[in-house]
């Protein structure tokens, strides 16, 4: 298969998806569960190197960083201080809340930039000019699907499932001849397929061939389409069905 690298900005560091694992997960920020909190964050980065996509390091040092907390809580005392020691590291308990201590101080930054998106929102419906009569054109303007409300960390929770689905429905011994599909290609063929029906898909029908490399050729090809405003991304609420439409206007491929 061809190799395609894809960098998304969504992605805004382990801090961002440390405390959307949080949110997601529903727990207390200040009694985080390392063993589930380190096993979820190494998933995620187990997804994003499957997918090829650019892992910064800060990524893997926040992994070695959970790792070793959960391995102190795992020794002995007096083996942990060993640990300690050799490492050059704190107690596990002054490593945890330093890092709780990060995660309370970036939510509160991450807010605050939210606050800031609908103050320069509202600031932005304000007008000097006085009020005009536009009801002759409102008949032609057609309302922009311009909002995502699926994040990046959904969609890869959407492709873990893909992956799961896969290893269930592998056979125990086959053999089958595929022809390697270009992502352009790929493309082009779901943006066809959403504007054909002109309906809203569910995420998992663009995956009708269940081997790895169709799924993975698949997801980086939505994902570019996110990236290039072609395709719609929506969900009713967290966990529920995640739907795909295609924008209006879109590139021909």
């Amino acid at each position: 298969m061809e190799h395609y690298n894809v960098k998304i900005d969504a992605f805004e560091g382990p801090l961002d998806l440390l405390l959307h694992l949080i949110n997601r997960l529903e727990i207390d920020i200040y009694d985080i569960p390392v063993a589930e909190i380190t096993e979820q964050y190494l998933l995620y980065i187990h997804t994003m190197q499957v997918l090829q996509l650019d892992v910064a390091s800060e990524y893997l040092v926040m992994a070695a960083t959970l790792l070793a907390i959960k391995s102190k809580m795992l020794l002995p005392k007096h083996e942990e201080d060993l640990l300690d020691d050799e490492l050059g590291l704190g107690h596990e308990e002054d490593t945890m809340e330093e890092l709780v201590e990060r995660l309370v101080e970036y939510r509160k930054y991450k807010e605050a930039a939210v606050d800031f998106k609908e103050m320069e929102k509202e600031r932005g419906l304000m007008f000097t000019k006085p009020p005009s009569d536009l009801s002759d054109y409102a008949k032609d303007i057609q309302p922009e699907k311009t909002e995502l409300n699926v994040s990046l960390y959904d969609m890869l929770g959407a492709f873990q499932k893909l992956l799961r689905r896969q290893k269930l429905q592998k056979p125990l011994s086959t053999k089958i001849a595929r022809q390697e599909i270009p992502i352009e290609t790929r493309m082009a063929e779901i943006l066809d397929d959403l504007r054909q029906f002109k309906v809203r898909k569910s995420f998992y029908d663009l995956f009708p061939v269940l081997d790895r490399e169709n799924i993975v050729v698949t997801f980086l090809a939505v994902l570019e389409l996110i990236k290039r405003h072609d395709i719609f991304i929506e969900q009713e609420g967290n966990f529920s069905e995640i739907y795909v439409s295609a924008m209006e206007g879109g590139e021909e491929y």
